[in-house]
């Protein structure tokens, strides 16, 4: 897979993009992330991408001039199956997003920055939205980083232990259940017994019980609709 990110400020991509599974799945050849630089692709004095706002107002709007010519190369050189626009107002992520995302080739992510992006560009160069919740960050660098991590964990060899990913929080519209480590005991806060008896019949019936409590209890709004 394939994910290409499009921002103004790479820089602030450089940490989270590198470390962790991310890191290791891009050097097994699982996934390949590129990030593109827009000011690259302007024409205009000292590589300015954003201009006034027509009609006045204030904040900067980034221009479409430099985002089309960027995005016109990679589709010249590649099919992509989705064009992404971080965005508050876009359909909010999720886990079933995720999955449907990881199973594509090839994805574009473009972020927003400044007061926010030429409606052109939404209209004629973005097939799809994603915000990550009701809030507004400084641009959507942030955001694109989540959703690369989300999607490329769930790639068959991004992590050691594939069924993992089958069983974080959110895949069955449930929480995960809570899991522990050695030691048993400490300071007298002891591990669940079904848990130590190997009983794996027992333990699944009792992490599967213990999804659906916490579900009810912390995200019943997970649990409406979708009875376990």
């Amino acid at each position: 897979m394939r994910i290409d990110i499009l921002t103004v400020l790479p820089e602030l991509l450089d940490s989270p993009l590198n470390h962790s599974i991310l890191k290791r799945a891009v050097a097994s050849g699982v996934a390949e992330l590129v990030v593109h630089n827009i000011r690259d692709y302007s024409t205009q004095k000292h590589q300015q991408v954003d201009d006034y706002s027509f009609g006045g107002g204030a904040g900067m709007v980034l221009a479409i001039e430099p985002i089309d010519r960027l995005l016109t190369k990679l589709k010249g050189e590649r099919t992509y199956d989705e064009i992404i626009f971080m965005t508050p107002d876009g359909e909010r992520f999720n886990q079933p997003i995720a999955n449907g995302l990881s199973i594509l080739n090839n994805i574009i992510i473009l972020c927003g920055h400044y007061k926010g992006i030429d409606q052109r560009i939404r209209e004629h160069l973005i097939t799809r939205e994603i915000s990550i919740g009701d809030y507004v960050l400084t641009g959507g660098e942030l955001a694109a980083a989540i959703v690369a991590d989300a999607v490329i964990r769930l790639l068959p060899g991004a992590i050691s232990d594939e069924t993992s990913a089958l069983m974080d929080s959110f895949q069955d519209h449930l929480l995960a259940p809570p899991v522990y480590t050695r030691p048993a005991e400490y300071k007298g806060w002891k591990v669940p017994d079904i848990l130590l008896s190997g009983n794996h019949k027992g333990i699944e019936a009792w992490r599967h019980d213990q999804s659906v409590e916490r579900t009810k209890r912390l995200r019943p709004d997970l649990f409406e609709g979708n009875p376990q």
